[in-house]
């Protein structure tokens, strides 16, 4: 336990750093974006094509993926089911709720806790690329009609460098091939950048979220807020963890890997679509910001009990 606990000292410290460096005016919130272009273009996918090309193929396709899609399966028609039948909300604004309430932070807080904490960065892989590319074209489906939404949505895991890079790793361990050492030593050293460039991006982001304006439908946190996170910070980890405990029978790394994964956060990712087809915009800020502050004392917790 003491080793879990000492993982997330480490994270959590490299993310107040990055607060601390915002609040201190070393950097603008504004950096948070070159921070986290850095970390999502170039750094983390080459860390995620370094960890996957040599992982070992079991913890590739281990049970964790299906307790994660379990819990996404129960979480997200249960908020469509109140948000539509109850509420009366619109598709595309009960879509983005779903994927508020359903969507975990598999980059910048997922590789780090599966790297640090659980040991193994291919862990957190089979997660990432579920989501690139099941849930976010299916989503876009929904969000958007029509047979050019059709073909952007189908063709948007292949612009995703995250996914690409770990498609790419899958390829090279399914094979048991590997690149020269000439190649792959500057991949690994620009791997090295991705967790820590992350998580000052994260506590960067953190601080700019307090002086950012208001976005133009936001006016308060309401039902559909306290719906997200009911079901994203509580019951989908919940539901994780009874899957693996009782319908897989998993234990030690495996379950704690199951229930850290579902309670990571909603996906910075989600406002963004939000802004873009212009919808849910308010729901989607709010469950981003709310998620990830309750995320670091519930992962700790965890850790703590499992770990």
């Amino acid at each position: 336990m003491s080793g879990v606990v000492a993982a997330f000292v480490a994270l959590v410290s490299v993310a107040v750093l990055g607060y601390l460096v915002g609040w201190g005016g070393l950097l603008r919130a504004s950096d948070e974006l070159v921070l986290s272009r850095l970390a999502f273009f170039v750094a983390t996918p080459a860390l995620m094509f370094a960890t996957v090309s040599r992982a070992d193929l079991g913890s590739l396709f281990s049970p964790v993926l299906l307790t994660q899609i379990v819990a996404v399966a129960c979480v997200q028609p249960a908020y469509v089911l109140v948000a539509r039948m109850i509420w009366r909300r619109d598709r595309r604004e009960s879509t983005i709720g779903a994927l508020a309430a359903s969507y975990v932070n598999a980059g910048n807080l997922g590789i780090p806790i599966s790297i640090y904490v659980l040991g193994d960065g291919a862990l957190v892989a089979p997660i990432l690329l579920f989501q690139i590319l099941v849930l976010t074209p299916v989503s876009f489906l929904v969000l958007d009609k029509g047979a050019r939404s059709v073909r952007a949505a189908l063709l948007l895991p292949l612009r995703n460098p995250l996914t690409v890079a770990s498609l790419l790793g899958l390829a090279f361990a399914l094979t048991g091939t590997s690149l020269p050492v000439t190649f792959m030593r500057p991949i690994e050293l620009l791997g090295g950048a991705a967790v820590p460039v992350a998580l000052l991006a994260y506590g960067l982001s953190l601080y700019g979220s307090q002086r950012a304006p208001a976005a133009p439908d936001e006016g308060g946190v309401g039902k559909e807020v306290f719906l997200v996170i009911l079901l994203k910070s509580f019951a989908q980890p919940g539901i994780a963890y009874l899957t693996a405990r009782l319908a897989l029978g998993l234990e030690g790394g495996d379950l704690l890997a199951a229930t850290l994964f579902a309670a990571l956060p909603t996906a910075q990712n989600i406002y963004v679509y939000a802004v873009t087809y212009d919808t849910g915009r308010r729901l989607a800020r709010s469950a981003v910001l709310l998620t990830t502050g309750l995320s670091i004392p519930i992962m700790a917790a965890i850790g703590a009990a499992l770990g």
